[in-house]
């Protein structure tokens, strides 16, 4: 009873409000085995050309609740040559569907929304991403470190306004985030490459940072 009020609860939130799973100019990062407890993530994302290069830095923090996980956090992005910088807000809700302490693979159901603001003197839009996607991974218990090797493909939704004329586009494509989480006790550090399909081409992310759990026993 109180895992459905729980997950009606985290419907509600992302129907309501325009937070972001994607981070302008980072991966969609996922964790599919999940956890109880609170994670801090500080993050590099590093996007190719055909995103407009550049560098984007940023800030996550996970909440996980027996198999739900509620993320929020902060990115800021620069475009190559831009003076300029966009920030992007917004958080996402993953859903553990198999996993627990006695397996050592994991499945999740991941959603979330979110948006950064226009960059006027270089004509970077204002951008609005919605994503849903399906995570899988398996955790490998080597010595002195846990690794999770994920992947998580789904779709995309993108919606872009011109940051001078004003008018919007959107399409709603395939993507997916191939990554790993390696986690040394509480502290850990996080990979990502991401890859999205475009009317036109695709963009890819290669994204890096590190983390600190603060877990309960056995991380679920």
């Amino acid at each position: 009873m109180k895992r459905s009020a729980l997950i009606v609860a985290v419907s509600a939130v992302l129907v309501a409000a325009p937070a972001a799973a994607q981070w302008t100019g980072m991966p969609v990062w996922n964790d599919p085995k999940g956890g109880t407890g609170i994670t801090i993530s500080g993050d590099y994302g590093k996007p190719n050309d055909n995103y407009r290069g550049g560098n984007a830095w940023g800030g996550r923090a996970a909440l996980g609740v027996g198999t739900v996980t509620l993320t929020a956090g902060v990115a800021t992005y620069k475009p190559e040559g831009s003076s300029d910088a966009t920030t992007a807000v917004g958080g996402q809700a993953a859903f553990r569907v198999i996993g627990g302490s006695l397996l050592p693979f994991a499945v999740n159901l991941q959603a979330g929304a979110g948006t950064s603001a226009k960059i006027t003197s270089s004509n970077y839009p204002k951008r609005t991403n919605v994503t849903g996607a399906v995570g899988m991974s398996v955790l490998l218990p080597t010595p002195g470190v846990s690794i999770e090797p994920y992947f998580s493909p789904g779709i995309r939704y993108i919606k872009t306004e011109d940051a001078i004329t004003g008018v919007s586009a959107s399409q709603t494509k395939f993507g997916y985030a191939l990554g790993a989480n390696l986690t040394f006790g509480m502290l850990g550090v996080h990979l990502a490459y991401d890859y999205q399909k475009l009317d036109v081409g695709s963009t890819g992310v290669f994204g890096v940072g590190a983390h600190l759990d603060i877990r309960a026993p056995g991380g679920f």
